[in-house]
């Protein structure tokens, strides 16, 4: 769940206050075949970004990924089909040598959670990621960023919010046409809106919640998302704008909540909106309960405090939306649920590692000269055939657990997540299989050769890496 302004752009559509959600516009351009397209994807061990890329090949576009541990998209089953470049949007030689030759660009990063300066960061990066743009002769910028209430004054919104706004005015007024995608809630399998969605319901079926339960919101299915995302590509060189991206049902938090109940079969839940819960608290009551931590969980919260309704649907006139489509919510939960049951989900909310955390940079790279590295070497036999060994190595954590003492780790995950922490129910993307850069936990997959090595790096609280 992000936030973003609606800034004017050169071919605006009058808003529309609706009281229920709006129709899809009758297609101005006919759905015919797209010339292949050379893309840039940032943020592609992202959430959105590391589905972005195989739909863009499916599509039959060419990729080129950007990415500062390029090593950590490597056990991505696309990964041999795409380009890939060391780089980060902060530093704006690596943009420019990376948009060479390209034809469209997405941006699908962001700086929440590197500190309190984030918003620095964000509009720094975005106006070097729009200057290198322009020198690279880049046709297209593609952002998705997300939904703001109608009449809210910029100040008014949280730091998350206000600096996505920000983001998406800095690429329609540069010279590059762009395609600012505006979503409110995105419903799919492994996003952070969906996993609090879910822990929320399973876990407490007599919830006392706050009273932005109430508020409603206009979700999206990931799939819809990724549509749009991809059709984004072709649109007019004339076309630099802001579009409104939702499913068509308008419904509550507390409708959601229900909603999920119906779909998973379980009973139906009792929820008791109170006043006194700030976003402020209601964030460390998700965070508590679900696997989404304190962190990502207050720009969550804090985003629901709002109304946010589609204005309008215009995207359908470049992006026409086949039959049935786009999907309701109902139908969006049900894909992402059989995902989760089925094992199958792509990528999920943890996937991406932030600037500065104690996973990033690795242990090869410079910053390490001069410190101490310890080691603590094992050995132990085992009465198994390797493969049956590895299984267990590469199944440790989520819902499998621990090798031994699950107290232990189950009070060490406490104690972070009281520190502030991750914790421990970040999970596992897939039950089985790991790949690089996979978050497991409270670790994050630096090195895997299956059969051999499993290496993780610490992402809980440390006195050191």
């Amino acid at each position: 769940m992000t936030a973003e302004d609606g800034p004017a752009s050169r071919t605006p559509a009058e808003p529309v206050e609706p009281a229920e959600p709006v129709q899809p516009a009758e297609p101005e351009v006919p759905d015919r075949p797209v010339a292949p397209l050379s893309c840039l994807v940032t943020g592609a061990s992202g959430y959105i970004g590391g589905r972005l890329v195989p739909e863009l090949l499916a599509a039959g576009h060419s990729v080129r990924c950007l990415a500062r541990s390029p090593g950590k998209l490597r056990d991505h089953p696309w990964a041999q089909d795409v380009e890939t470049v060391r780089g980060d949007v902060t530093d704006a030689a690596s943009v420019l040598g990376a948009m060479r030759g390209i034809d469209v660009a997405y941006y699908l990063v962001h700086a929440l959670g590197t500190g309190s300066r984030f918003e620095e960061t964000d509009r720094d990066s975005a106006r070097i990621f729009a200057e290198q743009a322009r020198r690279a002769g880049v046709r297209r910028i593609v952002y998705l960023g997300g939904l703001t209430p109608a009449g809210v004054p910029p100040h008014r919104l949280s730091p998350h919010l206000r600096s996505r706004a920000e983001v998406g005015r800095i690429f329609l007024d540069s010279p590059v046409p762009a395609t600012v995608l505006r979503a409110a809630v995105i419903i799919g399998s492994g996003s952070a809106s969906f996993e609090m969605l879910r822990y929320l319901t399973e876990r407490l079926p007599v919830m006392v919640t706050p009273s932005w339960v109430r508020t409603r919101v206009q979700p999206i299915g990931v799939r819809d998302v990724l549509r749009y995302l991809v059709g984004s590509a072709a649109m007019p060189d004339d076309v630099n704008r802001a579009f409104d991206v939702c499913g068509p049902d308008v419904v509550t938090y507390r409708e959601m909540m229900r909603g999920y109940a119906a779909v998973a079969g379980l009973p139906r839940r009792l929820i008791v909106p109170v006043p006194v819960l700030t976003p402020r608290l209601s964030s460390h009551w998700v965070g508590l309960v679900t696997p989404v931590p304190h962190a990502i969980a207050r720009p969550l919260t804090e985003s629901l405090r709002y109304e946010v309704v589609c204005r309008e649907h215009d995207i359908a006139r470049y992006v026409p939306d086949p039959p049935g489509r786009p999907l309701t919510f109902e139908q969006a939960l049900s894909l992402a649920l059989q995902r989760v049951r089925d094992a199958h989900v792509a990528t999920r909310w943890s996937s991406a590692a932030l600037p500065g955390a104690p996973s990033d940079p690795l242990p090869t790279d410079p910053d390490w000269a001069g410190g101490s590295l310890y080691t603590d070497d094992r050995e132990l036999t085992a009465d198994a055939a390797p493969d049956a060994l590895w299984r267990v190595i590469e199944g440790i954590g989520g819902e499998n657990g621990w090798y031994s003492f699950p107290l232990a780790w189950a009070v060490r995950g406490w104690l972070d997540r009281f520190a502030g922490g991750v914790g421990l129910r970040r999970g596992r993307r897939d039950a089985q299989r790991l790949r690089a850069g996979d978050s497991l936990d409270f670790w994050r997959v630096e090195e895997i050769e299956p059969g051999r090595l499993l290496r993780l790096r610490a992402e809980m609280r440390l006195p050191g890496l």
